[in-house]
């Protein structure tokens, strides 16, 4: 007889004892249980002991998570959270430095436990390890384990960030000032000050104005990938929280200082791999640079502003003059202005005051600061660019003017100009950090590009709107590969020419082809329930390799990982804990279990739990197009296992496979993309003898059936 359902067999161990194997009623009061076992052991006071899981976190069985216990779960009798806070913070304070280091490592190791952190904090612990990290009596290994215990204590979120004094935080900012530190102290130190700035304006003041940017400057050049790595989480929360004028300051300031060469050379291009921390960090300092271009994108051109019109005049003349000065000699105002207009209009200016063509937002003033650009800084360029324009037939010729506002406004599409960072992208492109001014050189590798591929088009003024969607595509391709300097961009992008665009677009629509004809479509039909479960198959076996996976909090982005995986019998999802760049954990170490027969549903998108409580911001939206979780029954209440995708490959694979193993349907659009190359192989494969005969589009007529059938042989006559 199977035992009820709120009954699970488990083993519960204790030091210096043999181990019980008891059934577990999840109905009767934790309280109850722990008399049972302390009373197999003859332990009095069963108040003093609580029930931990043996392996993971040891995290604490309270009333809340008891309903986490499986069958054949492994735990261990411990002191309880609150006597173990008590011993551990008693003596805290009255014992040798050696004594203090031992408390401290039991104090990181419990204090990721939500029950044992709030006992701690109930006990005034915060204050204590304050008090640890501003005496500073050692510099070493004892405030490092004082400043952990801490954060780990903070990141459960019952006490605020905002209620630090601001002599304990400035009395971090000295460790990070200070030159002589352990290795193991400033990484801390650096991570407590990004979280203060992330969570407190005021205190992020105080870190603004204490920490020099010189000084996170000298840590970036430490060759320490995690110090380096902290530092830069604390330079982009600084420039975060900092408005756009000190914005501009700080990083007019970190260029001068030369933190663009260092990062390309010595982060981008280092022999150690990149973080996926480091990438966001580079990702949003990215953001915030272009991010000082907005100004600019938002405002339109003030036809009474005289610098602005001098710079116009500048364009013009860098084009047309000395031959335009020559020509103007003696002439009228009138005749002038008139002789100024014409040369506007070669420029490709739509409207005869070029002020008006410059009032669309975005691009705005950007575009101007653009055409400027190109001609100070590629004076060859530009003149060739617009004589050569000016000298084809009208309808032939390509506007600069409107292709250069056309395509700034391009590039602060493509670039993201303007848009919110978000919490955990990492799509930053290395080219971004070769060279100064990378906005403006791209520009000017995009203006020539459109040029060349006008020419190629052999494109007129109607084909505008045609070249621009060339182009788009050439610089989406281009950046999408990542090239690390702007030469390579140059040389990748001019290859891609319109007649290879126009190949790769027939290529994908060979892919994408749906109007084939009907005798391909009913053999598609029945390739497509075998290349399906060949897909399913795949699927589980992605589960069954396993993924890790990034926690997300409401407040910021978090360094703590965990890993899932399915088991070879595809009837246990398995998962836990893991640190950052430890190797895939195996099978055997995951300590949580959840079988799949428990699993209710899968959700996705906004309608998961986790995402749900983040609200709408735009700073959301990749989280809502990553995130999934699975519901299933724990005890008699429904419980929620919640996943962020390391991307969008990924969030389908993992989603697929999941359907897969509930018997759901796999809809990803990665499970149509490769049903659809499937079907082409294998349908190619099947008609490799049909190549170059044409397929009818009805099946040919039955003959009619003969008038008699003595061709038949007669097998009734036996021959002699």
């Amino acid at each position: 007889m199977a035992p009820p359902r709120n009954v699970v067999k488990i083993a519960v161990q204790m030091s210096d004892a043999i181990p019980q194997l008891i059934q577990l009623d999840q109905a009767k009061p934790l309280a109850t249980v722990l008399k049972e076992v302390c009373d197999a052991w003859s332990l009095t006071h069963p108040e003093h002991y609580a029930l931990q899981f043996a392996d993971g976190h040891r995290k604490y069985i309270t009333e809340n998570n008891r309903l986490e216990i499986k069958n054949g779960s492994i735990l261990c009798l411990s002191t309880a959270p609150d006597l173990k806070a008590q011993q551990l913070l008693g003596r805290l304070q009255n014992t040798s430095r050696e004594g203090c280091c031992e408390i401290l490592r039991n104090l990181v190791l419990l204090a990721s436990d939500m029950t044992f952190a709030q006992e701690v904090i109930s006990r005034d612990g915060l204050q204590k390890l304050s008090t640890i990290i501003e005496n500073g009596d050692d510099l070493g290994e004892m405030l490092a384990l004082g400043l952990r215990a801490f954060l780990e204590l903070m990141e459960h979120g019952v006490v605020s960030w905002e209620t630090l004094s601001i002599s304990f935080v400035r009395k971090v900012i000295s460790y990070v000032n200070m030159n002589l530190m352990d290795a193991s102290v400033q990484p801390l130190a650096l991570r407590l000050l990004e979280s203060v700035t992330l969570s407190s304006p005021a205190l992020g003041q105080l870190v603004k104005s204490e920490v020099p940017l010189d000084r996170l400057l000298v840590h970036l050049q430490v060759m320490n990938h995690q110090l380096q790595t902290k530092a830069m989480a604390l330079l982009t929360a600084l420039l975060q929280g900092a408005s756009p004028t000190e914005r501009k300051e700080m990083l007019d300031h970190l260029w001068k200082k030369n933190l663009r060469q260092f990062i390309y050379k010595n982060i981008i291009h280092s022999a150690t791999p990149m973080g996926d921390e480091m990438a966001h960090h580079l990702y949003v300092l990215q953001a915030l640079t272009l991010g000082l271009l907005e100004p600019r994108m938002r405002t339109p051109l003030d036809p009474y502003s005289q610098e602005q019109r001098d710079q116009l005049q500048a364009l013009r003349q860098a084009a047309f003059e000395p031959e335009g000065e020559s020509l103007g000699t003696g002439l009228s105002a009138d005749r002038r202005r008139s002789l100024c207009v014409r040369e506007f209009r070669k420029l490709g200016f739509s409207n005869s005051n070029p002020a008006q063509d410059l009032e669309r937002v975005p691009p705005g003033l950007l575009a101007l600061d653009n055409m400027l650009y190109f001609s100070r800084h590629a004076p060859s360029a530009y003149s060739r660019f617009v004589l050569e324009n000016s000298s084809r037939e009208d309808k032939h010729e390509c506007p600069f003017a409107r292709s250069s506002i056309q395509l700034t406004a391009l590039l602060c599409e493509l670039l993201r100009v303007g848009e919110p960072c978000s919490e955990t992208a990492q799509d930053f492109s290395p080219m971004f950090f070769s060279q100064d001014h990378s906005f403006h050189e791209l520009f000017c590798v995009a203006i020539q590009l459109l040029n060349k591929t006008w020419k190629e088009m052999r494109a007129t003024q109607e084909d505008f709107d045609k070249v621009m969607q060339v182009v788009r595509e050439q610089l989406a391709r281009t950046l999408a590969l990542k090239p690390t300097s702007l030469e390579l961009f140059r040389t990748k992008v001019n290859a891609l020419t319109y007649g290879e665009v126009l190949r790769l677009r027939q290529t994908e629509r060979l892919h994408q082809e749906g109007t084939l004809a009907p005798p391909i479509l009913e053999l598609r039909e029945k390739l497509k329930p075998e290349l399906m479960g060949l897909i399913r198959q795949q699927r589980l076996l992605r589960l069954c390799e396993g993924m890790l996976f990034r926690k997300i909090s409401s407040r910021r982005r978090q360094d703590k990982l965990w890993f899932c995986c399915l088991s070879p019998n595809h009837k246990v999802l398995q998962y836990g804990d893991v640190e950052e760049g430890a190797n895939p954990p195996t099978l055997e170490s995951l300590p949580e279990q959840l079988p799949v027969a428990d699993i209710r549903a899968l959700l996705m998108g906004k309608d998961c739990p986790h995402v749900r409580e983040k609200g709408s911001g735009k700073q959301n939206k990749d989280l809502y197009e990553l995130a999934f979780s699975i519901s299933y029954d724990h005890g008699e209440e429904e419980a929620y296992l919640n996943f962020i995708a390391p991307s969008k490959r990924d969030f389908y694979l993992w989603t697929d496979g999941l359907s897969a193993l509930l018997g759901s349907t796999m809809g990803s659009e990665l499970t149509r993309l490769d049903l659809e190359q499937l079907l082409t192989m294998e349908t190619k494969l099947r008609l490799l003898e049909l190549e170059n005969v044409p397929i009818p589009e009805q099946p040919p007529p039955v003959p009619p059936p003969p008038t008699n059938f003595n061709f038949c042989y007669d097998y009734s006559i036996t021959e002699p």
